[in-house]
C-alpha cells in the first residue's frame, strides 16, 4: 500500500486489491445471493456484518448476538497484515445506493484500532475533515495533511463559520472500484470521514461523475485493553470518559458545539454553493462550504455515525 501524499497523515490506498473478474463474481453474490434488511427509502445504505456484529448503541461490537462465521466468498478478501496474526474481529459490508451517503464521523477509538475498506462497484468521493484551531487555539490533531486549506465560509445563516465552530481543513479522496483503503494513525485517529450524499461528483477538470451502486466492505480488529490513549477529547471516547462525558450526553454536546444543522438538506441545491475539486489520484485542494448531512436514522435514534 501506498501513503497519499497530500494525507491525511496514515491513509494508505492500493489500486486493483482484486481483478475486475473477481469484483464482477462478488458483484453478482450481493445482488443475487445476499438476503439484504429492507430498505427505508430507495437512497437508503444497508448493513450485513460478519464475525461480530457492530452496535449502533454502544459503537463496538454486540457480546449477545452470536460470531457469524465468514463466508466462502469474504476470506479470500481479508488484507493480510503483518501486526495482526489473527482475523479481523468485525466485517461489515455495505451498499451505498446512487445518492447514498454517510454522515462525517469518526469510528470509535477504544473499540477499535486501524481500519480497512475495500471498495466496489461505482467510484466514490470520501471526504476527511479535521477542526482546524482557532486563533490562539489548538488543533485535534498532530497529522501532516494539507490536502485542504482553512476556510472562513459563510453560514446560511449569515453567521461566519468561525462564530460556531473551528475552521475546518479538508482533503477529498477518490476511492476507485477494486481499491483497498488502510486507516492508521492521524487518518483514523484524528479526521473524520465521511461520504456525501448525492448522486454525482464533479472531479478537478470539471468532469461530472455519476455515481452508480457501489458497495464496501470495512474490516476492524478490536483494540488490545480497550483503551485509546491519542487524548483527542473531541473525538476520542477514551479521553471524553476520563474528563466525565458520558457517550450520550456527547452526541448532544458534540453537535451544540459545532453548529451542525439536524436536518437534511437537499444537495442539489446545495450544490450551486459548493463543489468538490477532486484531482485525478483523488486528492482534493480545494475548500468549499461543509454541508450538514445527517442520516435520519442515526438522528431519531440518536445514535451517531456507523462506519462506512
Amino acid at each position: 500500500m501506498e501513503e497519499l501524499p497530500t494525507g491525511p497523515q496514515g491513509l494508505r490506498m492500493q489500486a486493483d486489491f482484486i481483478s475486475a473478474s473477481h469484483e464482477a463474481e462478488l458483484l453478482h453474490i450481493f445482488q443475487h445471493e445476499l438476503t439484504w434488511p429492507e430498505a427505508k427509502s430507495s437512497s437508503s445504505r444497508l448493513s450485513l456484518h460478519y464475525g461480530y456484529t457492530f452496535d449502533y448503541k454502544t459503537f463496538g461490537v454486540d457480546p449477545a448476538i452470536p460470531y457469524k462465521p465468514f463466508p466462502a466468498w469474504l476470506r479470500p478478501l481479508i488484507p493480510q497484515l503483518a501486526e495482526q496474526d489473527r482475523d479481523p474481529d468485525q466485517v461489515c459490508l455495505q451498499y451505498y445506493p446512487p445518492g447514498a451517503g454517510i454522515p462525517p464521523h469518526v469510528d470509535t477509538h477504544s473499540a477499535f484500532d486501524q481500519l480497512y475498506a475495500l471498495s466496489l462497484g461505482s467510484a466514490v468521493v470520501m471526504r476527511f475533515r479535521r477542526a482546524r484551531p482557532r486563533k490562539g487555539g489548538q488543533g485535534e490533531g498532530d497529522g501532516d495533511g494539507d490536502g485542504g486549506r482553512e476556510i472562513e465560509a459563510q453560514q446560511p445563516n449569515g453567521k461566519d463559520r468561525g462564530e460556531v465552530e473551528a475552521e475546518r481543513e479538508f482533503v477529498d479522496v477518490d476511492l476507485p472500484p477494486r481499491s483497498m483503503m488502510e486507516m492508521s494513525g492521524d487518518s483514523r485517529l484524528h479526521w473524520e470521514h465521511g461520504i456525501r450524499k448525492r448522486k454525482k461528483d464533479i472531479l478537478a477538470d470539471g468532469t461530472v461523475r455519476m455515481r452508480g451502486d457501489r458497495w464496501s466492505i470495512t474490516y476492524r480488529w478490536l483494540r488490545e485493553g480497550g483503551v485509546c490513549e491519542c487524548g483527542n477529547e473531541k473525538l476520542c471516547d477514551t479521553a471524553q470518559r476520563r474528563i466525565g462525558v458520558e457517550r450520550e450526553y456527547r452526541w448532544k454536546q458534540q453537535q451544540n458545539q459545532t453548529g451542525e444543522q439536524q436536518n437534511e438538506v437537499d444537495e442539489t441545491a446545495l450544490e450551486a454553493h459548493q463543489t468538490v475539486q477532486v484531482a485525478g489520484n483523488g486528492e482534493s485542494n480545494g475548500a468549499s462550504i461543509e454541508s450538514p448531512e445527517i442520516d435520519k436514522y442515526h438522528k431519531k435514534d440518536n445514535i451517531p455515525l456507523s462506519p462506512p
